[in-house]
């Protein structure tokens, strides 16, 4: 059985995929990023807090969240409506990712925390790249 999640664990996750740099973007946003031309693709970015995503409990804006890309709106909704951490707030409703606190990440064990990282990574990574990795090759 796989260890329950750690935040550590996406960084060891998303870098361990082909063609990924640890960048920016949304201004200065850590994100995962794939690299590509003309620009890259982030697939997991640390959000800034913001007055749209508030934690419903203690009335205040989330301070960990991820935003993890899915690779459809189907892909998105079966995420959102397991019984897991993934969860999407109105700002995202036209957009293909979940969120999901850091602090709730050992929700999750690592062997599906590296399935929703390699799926957001697929969703976003160029068609020749995605063929490669899926079939073993370097």
């Amino acid at each position: 059985m796989s260890r329950r999640a750690k935040i550590a664990d996406v960084h060891t996750i998303c870098s361990a995929l082909p063609a990924v740099e640890l960048g920016t973007s949304w201004g200065d946003r850590p994100t995962y990023l794939v690299k590509q031309n003309p620009k890259p693709r982030g697939f997991v970015l640390a959000r800034a807090p913001r007055h749209d995503a508030i934690d419903p409990r203690s009335g205040e804006e989330y301070q960990d969240l991820l935003v993890i890309r899915t690779a459809n709106a189907e892909d998105k909704a079966a995420l959102v409506e397991a019984d897991g951490p993934f969860f999407t707030i109105d700002h995202f409703r036209n957009y293909n990712a979940v969120l999901l606190q850091q602090s709730r990440i050992a929700e999750l064990d690592v062997d599906e925390l590296r399935e929703v990282l390699t799926d957001a990574w697929l969703a976003v990574a160029p068609k020749s790249l995605s063929k490669k990795f899926l079939a073993g090759e370097p």
